[in-house]
């Protein structure tokens, strides 16, 4: 079994706390991160209780609370092994049309997409390379092609640089990077006009996760793109 600290962003629903099920099982401790905890109160007394579950309030937009989180796991916990940058949020948007969110209410995807998995990452990594450890971000496969006034899309766009970038600076370091890119995923937050799609199930991509991870430490899983059967390549 293994006993490493793993600690994951956007742990309170979807994705996260599909991973969060499977990693208790695997052996680590956990460090559950969210903006609002109180979906994870009882999850972590269910995974292990205070000795292995850490329940931490965070909001990955500031740099400030998300350098002192990690700090403070590293010095309570002697270290860091594996760090999900996974938070994440959509919006609706049109650059042609009013449908949609207003561009007001695109600020926050921006900074919750781009700025904290960057700052997830700044944070995490002198940790992570005292360990020989593992970063993983969450992509997506809207990441890899073009949708007609999808800011979303860019976002994830800007999530697939930012994994390459930090992949060749960690070159030498011991630390393995890999970008998980989900297809439509039923996180909650579906739209409307894709309710009919067919769709993955968060542990289908936290079992994507633990595999990346899984691996040898030789062994660096870049990228994972992972669609449900039947999605079109574009969408």
């Amino acid at each position: 079994m293994a006993q490493g600290v793993f600690l994951i962003t956007g742990a309170s629903r979807g994705i996260g706390a599909a991973t969060a099920e499977l990693a208790a099982e695997a052996g680590y401790r956990l460090v559950l991160v969210a903006r609002r905890v109180d979906a994870l109160v009882e999850r972590a007394a269910r995974l292990g209780g205070p000795e292995r579950v850490w329940v931490a309030q965070c909001d990955v937009r500031e740099w400030a609370q998300v350098s002192c989180l990690v700090d403070r796991v590293e010095r309570e916990w002697g270290g860091l092994d594996v760090v999900f940058a996974n938070a994440g949020v959509s919006v609706e948007t049109s650059f042609t049309t009013e449908e949609g969110d207003p561009p007001p209410r695109w600020a926050d995807m921006v900074l919750t997409n781009v700025c904290g998995p960057a700052y997830t990452a700044r944070a995490a990594l002198p940790a992570l390379i005292r360990s020989g450890g593992h970063l993983v971000l969450t992509g997506s496969a809207a990441g890899r092609g073009v949708r007609p006034g999808n800011l979303y899309s860019a976002t994830k766009w800007a999530v697939t640089g930012l994994a390459q970038a930090i992949r060749a600076e960690c070159v030498g370091t011991g630390v393995r990077v890999t970008l998980v890119q989900p297809g439509l995923t039923d996180t909650g937050g579906i739209p409307a006009s894709r309710a009919r799609d067919p769709k993955l199930e968060p542990s289908d991509v936290a079992r994507a996760v633990l595999y990346a991870i899984g691996q040898p430490p030789t062994v660096d899983v870049n990228e994972i793109l992972v669609r449900p059967v039947g999605q079109h390549a574009y969408r």
